[in-house]
């Protein structure tokens, strides 16, 4: 009987909690229930939030229900009888001062499944530090979670009073979430497939159906042509695979227990529909029928081996796409726009045009070999098909380059104060608006007169990734014409002394309709887009809070910190505040060059480089969201 009553209760408390809009405290989890709603932002995923308000006029805390009231400003508004205009309330109420303030906002989040709880406040709010823990410490007292509640930092000036200890209350960074994440919305969407299980190992040699959702017990090189993809580890987020996956357009997830999750093995090789959402997923029996896949036509490509010179890429060749590809020809634009923006090329940037990928393959050794793969009507023999293709790479690399080729390369750099030289892939397929390509192919370097690692080693090397397992079944997938597929190589100084590399997208990619860049940042030179297992890579969102119109409101959303550099910050508040201005003319400047791609983000590719910390930019290319 009481248990009865005890339910019936809680029952009408969290019945009431729902009609009303706001309380000033949250006695236990039922009464947080009845208020949360998602983040604004969608930077971490299996989070559970609610707005908080303190009214320093009247000393009143109000927590309000945040799936029917999202912002802070609508609440004021329409509660506490505010009647100034947003701009305003933005430059008040999140000001380094209390002078002119009439609140103090906060969110109260809850990582899902755990019993962490982390009081934040928006990443633009410079709220001074005696009033951050005055905040803290009233929500402590009017809340059920006591102890556990932890204070998140979520800014370099936050960052910054924290290694200066100024602190009073209990800080944390991103791994304190980080640690408890299980799931992760990669490619958000939703399909219908038999629910089938691989290990990545297998893959080399087994191709799963293409009406399959498949389970892999960690992160492919090669992403299989199916439905859907559950993986078990974390993904950075402008990783290779979730470049690739957006660009397929089919849901991909990361959860880290499905090695544990009963109901999940229970649906292996069952036709499910598997839904993915930000903070959620939903998998379950279906009877709904496979959708089939349409064939787009085959997608031509453009050949021009009529140019049989290196091009140096100081100046913008006409119509070079055609004959150097895009990732050269946008190297060219790069530099060009670097002689008005403050930023650093890779030096002595030339292009081996597509004329000596063609003149090579010719050979008696090597185009058989690619006649064979082509014409094989077994397409869905995948042991047969990857010993074909590394036939082809193994033909490719033991003929003998065109010794014309080495000595114009020799003389273009025989003054060059580098001997370290990167070759790039730069084919006619990627760097494209609808295929981008991403980590398809290789890179390599070589060293000007050094017997081992010799330019003509590095070329053939590139050139044989044309014929890797991962580049032919992606332009097989998206119908681009293997007949036609050829291999410029962007050619320009390495980097051996790089102290941070990363990727920017000139979009705030977690939060709509809201300003900023997202920027993904790594120690040296690991990699941020193929990163080893357990590495977490920085990441944050950088935005001009009142849409630009201050040059010093200026503000950093931490995502994530580097693990690999003890979570503490790698670019200074100057360096970000630069890689956004840098990005955003570069965006600008870059859609007069196309003449097309109008307002659609770019992605970029920087470097931070020797003493000085020189920002160079290596790659622009569109971003396919």
């Amino acid at each position: 009987m009481k248990k009865y009553i005890y339910s019936l209760f809680f029952l009408f408390v969290l019945t009431a909690l729902s009609a009303q809009r706001f309380s000033a405290s949250l006695p236990n989890y039922e009464a947080y229930k009845a208020f949360r709603g998602k983040p604004l932002s969608d930077k971490f995923s299996n989070i559970e939030s609610v707005k908080v308000i303190y009214d320093l006029r009247k000393q009143k805390m109000y927590y309000f229900n945040s799936s029917v009231i999202l912002l802070h400003y609508d609440f004021v508004v329409n509660y506490l009888g505010y009647n100034q205009d947003l701009e305003v309330f933005n430059n008040e109420n999140y000001s380094n001062t209390e002078k002119n303030r009439d609140f103090l906002l906060g969110n109260l989040n809850h990582i899902k499944g755990t019993d962490k709880w982390i009081f934040e406040l928006a990443a633009s709010d410079h709220m001074p530090l005696p009033l951050i823990e005055r905040f803290f410490n009233m929500v402590k007292s009017s809340t059920f979670i006591g102890e556990k509640l932890k204070f998140y930092l979520n800014n370099p000036e936050m960052m910054e009073w924290f290694q200066q200890q100024k602190f009073k209350i209990p800080c944390v960074k991103s791994d304190y979430i980080f640690g408890e994440i299980k799931y992760q919305e990669v490619v958000r969407g939703s399909n219908v497939g038999i629910l089938k299980k691989y290990k990545i190992k297998e893959l080399e040699t087994v191709k799963p159906n293409s009406d399959e959702i498949i389970i892999l017990d960690g992160t492919p090189d090669i992403l299989p042509n199916v439905r859907g993809i559950i993986v078990n580890e974390l993904q950075t987020p402008l990783s290779h695979l979730v470049l690739l996956g957006k660009n397929r357009k089919i849901p991909i997830m990361a959860y880290t227990d499905i090695e544990k999750d009963n109901n999940i093995k229970k649906l292996l090789s069952k036709k499910v529909e598997l839904k993915i959402e930000v903070d959620t997923f939903f998998i379950k029996e279906t009877t709904k029928k496979i959708p089939l896949k349409s064939a787009g036509k085959k997608k031509k490509l453009t050949i021009d081996n009529s140019v049989t010179d290196l091009v140096n890429l100081s100046e913008i060749p006409k119509k070079g796409v055609n004959y150097i590809g895009s990732k050269a020809q946008n190297m060219a634009y790069l530099i060009a726009i670097s002689k008005e923006i403050p930023f650093k090329v890779p030096e002595n940037a030339h292009a081996i045009p597509f004329y000596f990928y063609t003149k090579h393959i010719q050979k008696s050794s090597i185009s058989p070999l690619i006649a064979e793969l082509l014409a094989f009507p077994k397409k869905d023999s995948t042991i047969w098909i990857n010993k074909q293709l590394k036939k082809i790479r193994d033909a490719i690399k033991k003929e003998p380059i065109d010794p014309e080729l080495i000595s114009k390369l020799n003389i273009a750099f025989k003054d060059a104060k580098f001997k370290n030289f990167r070759f790039r892939s730069s084919t006619n397929a990627e760097d494209l608006d609808d295929f981008n390509g991403a980590g398809l192919y290789d890179s390599k370097t070589g060293i000007l007169g050094d017997s081992i690692k010799t330019f003509e080693k590095a070329i053939k090397q590139v050139w044989s990734s044309v014929w890797n397992e991962a580049s032919y079944n992606e332009r097989e997938l998206f119908g681009i014409d293997q007949q036609n597929i050829v291999m410029g190589v962007l050619v320009h100084r390495s980097f051996p002394d790089e102290l941070a590399n990363g990727v920017i997208i000139t979009k705030n990619i977690f939060r709509e309709n809201f300003p900023g860049i997202t920027v993904n940042v790594q120690k040296g030179e690991n990699s941020v887009v193929k990163p080893e297992k357990g590495e977490i890579c920085e990441q944050f969102v950088a935005y001009h809070f009142n849409d630009g119109k201050d040059e010093t409101d200026f503000d950093i959303d931490y995502t994530s910190n580097s693990n690999l550099n003890n979570n503490e910050p790698l670019l200074t508040r100057k360096e970000m505040s630069n890689l956004y201005d840098v990005s955003k003319k570069i965006e600008s400047k870059m859609y007069r060059y196309w003449r097309k791609n109008l307002f659609h983000p770019v992605d970029i590719e920087f470097k931070i480089v020797g003493e000085k910390r020189d920002l160079y930019i290596k790659q622009v290319r569109p971003f396919n969201d």
